[in-house]
């Protein structure tokens, strides 16, 4: 529930967490209530990419930078045509947006999308203590929706977990659309969305590439319809533990030899085709700034995260499966969390960051020429 209002800045607002500790502030954007699973963010920029990227539906993003909103909002950066985080906390809200890009700013969108915020609060007491304790479900409630603490919290204690949620028909286009090739057309690939960005076609145009986006619903015959050299699975939000049709569909392109290609939860979706498990991260990666090293070549780059959930596969063997061998190919420098798979005997490979660097830095952008390349090897 959202009531918009121009005197956001000046109203009282709490955020509850579901163990009980609160913190208050001011609103910032829409008034009202909002619930979610409370996360934290560690880019210092990029923020309209993030509020737009459907892997953050049902959540509420805490920014653990201290001034958000510099650079106002634009027209050309969003990565899908909504904001999807259920809230947004930051501490100090810019005043006024410095950038000629901007054409409004970020608490106007906002409160124009129905964004229930808070703002003024200690950012780093509570990304520490997310940290310590774990994401978790929180309430954040302004203007007639403040209530006393008790009855907050049992809100909180109310609203769903992250944990067993299938979301990705719910962010997912429900009808097919392409995205053509820039230049000659060298390839076509089948996407099927589960929350994909809008950069991630945009980078396999620039590549040539013919995309065909299709729904989450999407089956194996719809998949081979378009006729593909590649098929990609893209991120998108929810538990990897409930995409049994992803699944499903992945398993049948694997059986068949195309070139595969999945980023974050296309990544745990390929994990659990190979029959690995998945497993639910204490607080998860989110954030530009991460540390990775591609173990294929041992260069280490820095790369854009969004994820709360990851594979449990070995890191130091090579594990059968029933589609040959498979390696961990990539793996997190700060909490060695599997951040990258590859097949060995078929073109398959995926990683659990977002190479299409929207927003975040490019180190990654080579994977898609490996995709690339893998399509060139088959056609060859």
């Amino acid at each position: 529930m959202t009531t918009s209002t121009r005197g956001a800045a000046r109203t009282p607002a709490v955020l509850v967490l579901e163990d009980g500790r609160i913190f208050r502030g001011r609103a910032y954007g829409a008034v009202g209530e909002t619930f979610g699973e409370a996360v934290f963010s560690t880019g210092m920029t990029g923020y309209q990419e993030t509020l737009t990227d459907p892997s953050y539906h049902r959540q509420v993003v805490v920014m653990t930078a201290p001034h958000v909103g510099n650079t106002g909002v634009n027209d050309e950066d969003a990565e899908s045509q909504r904001i999807w985080v259920s809230g947004y906390v930051v501490r100090d809200p810019a005043r006024v947006p410095s950038s000629w890009r901007s054409r409004r700013t970020l608490d106007e969108e906002l409160d124009a999308q129905g964004v229930v915020g808070i703002s003024g609060i200690d950012t780093r007491a509570l990304t520490r203590h997310l940290r310590e304790r774990g994401a978790m479900r929180v309430g954040i409630f302004s203007g007639d929706a403040v209530r006393e603490d008790s009855a907050l919290l049992a809100r909180v204690q109310e609203a769903p977990l992250m944990k067993g949620a299938n979301l990705s028909a719910e962010v997912a286009t429900t009808e097919p659309y392409v995205v053509p090739a820039v230049g000659e057309r060298k390839f076509t690939v089948a996407a099927v969305d589960l929350g994909i960005k809008g950069m991630t076609p945009h980078r396999m145009a620039e590549r040539g590439i013919e995309v065909h986006v299709l729904p989450a619903t999407a089956t194996v015959e719809d998949v081979y319809a378009v006729n593909p050299d590649g098929v990609f699975f893209s991120n998108g939000p929810g538990d990897p533990a409930t995409a049994d049709h992803p699944v499903s569909v992945m398993r049948g392109v694997l059986e068949r030899g195309t070139p595969l290609f999945g980023i974050c939860f296309g990544n745990q979706i390929l994990g659990r085709a190979l029959g690995f498990g998945t497993f639910k991260l204490k607080y998860g990666h989110r954030g530009i700034n991460q540390p990775v090293q591609d173990r294929t070549t041992g260069k280490v780059e820095v790369t854009a995260h969004n994820h709360g959930f990851a594979v449990d596969a070995p890191l130091d063997q090579v594990s059968e499966t029933p589609f040959g061998r498979a390696e961990v190919s990539h793996v997190c420098l700060n909490d060695n969390v599997v951040e990258g798979l590859q097949l060995l005997d078929r073109p398959a490979f995926s990683v659990q960051y977002h190479p299409e660097a929207a927003a975040g830095p490019h180190d990654a952008a080579y994977l898609f020429d490996r995709f690339v390349s893998l399509m060139e090897g088959q056609r060859a």
